[in-house]
């Protein structure tokens, strides 16, 4: 299991704190969720301050997450990341062989969280690297293949990456709400493997405050490794 205990600092400075969210922790309370554990609370008690949310990742995503020291710091960030002045980067493994390169340009809806009218979202992707391995998943092939890709989220919906590449049937794995049953289930049973390989590797945006352009990175957890490596992908990462 990934450690929720503390959180790897990648950046901090006196406006904003970025760390690397492992996968399974919910950002703050919802009422959605049962949940008694959050990040927010965690990162808190880790540095012993008050902080501020700017931005989210959903429970199943890791990767870089920011936070603000003070409500006016939050509330200028926030600005940037709604208009979309932020490049956003996550890498993903996925089932099958991905094109090289696309732009999925599909309007999503949140049933939810009650936003049933469709919402404009773009999510850009490219593919780093394909392999096909010796395993009958699914009992359909002798074989299995997979796709390492690079996404570029233009919009931020709920779970957009997700629902985008599962329109593709390119689902990504470890994908349980959007995903595909038996190549999860092979992951976790065989591999070991019970997480969405999904990361949100690095942030590029312009500081409102700092005046300086930042360039956040984090690295991925042990398990997104073992997932590359188990489907013999080659990292380029």
């Amino acid at each position: 299991m990934v450690s929720t205990d503390s959180f790897d600092i990648l950046h901090e400075d006196k406006y904003i704190i970025a760390i690397n969210k492992p996968p399974g922790i919910l950002v703050h309370k919802t009422r959605l969720s049962e949940d008694t554990v959050f990040l927010l609370q965690q990162l808190r008690n880790q540095i012993g301050r008050h902080v501020y949310t700017i931005h989210r990742l959903d429970r199943a995503t890791s990767g870089v997450i920011l936070f603000a020291k003070s409500a006016e710091v939050a509330a200028e960030v926030s600005k940037v990341f709604e208009l979309r002045k932020v490049e956003k980067t996550y890498l993903a493994i996925v089932r099958g062989w991905i094109d090289d390169s696309g732009v999925i340009d599909k309007a999503l809806s949140d049933e939810e969280t009650r936003k049933l009218k469709p919402q404009d979202a773009i999510t850009h992707y490219r593919c780093l690297s394909r392999s096909e391995i010796a395993h009958s998943i699914g009992n359909r092939y002798d074989t299995a293949r997979f796709s390492l890709i690079e996404c570029k989220p233009v919009t931020g919906r709920r779970h957009q990456i997700r629902k985008h590449l599962a329109h593709l049937r390119h689902p990504i794995i470890g994908d349980k709400k959007h995903g595909d049953v038996k190549q999860n289930k092979y992951f976790n049973a065989v591999f070991k493997i019970p997480f969405l390989c999904l990361h949100a590797h690095n942030l590029k945006f312009e500081h409102p405050f700092a005046a300086k352009a930042y360039d956040i990175s984090a690295p991925v957890f042990d398990y997104f490794s073992q997932a590359i490596d188990v489907t013999r992908l080659t990292k380029g990462i």
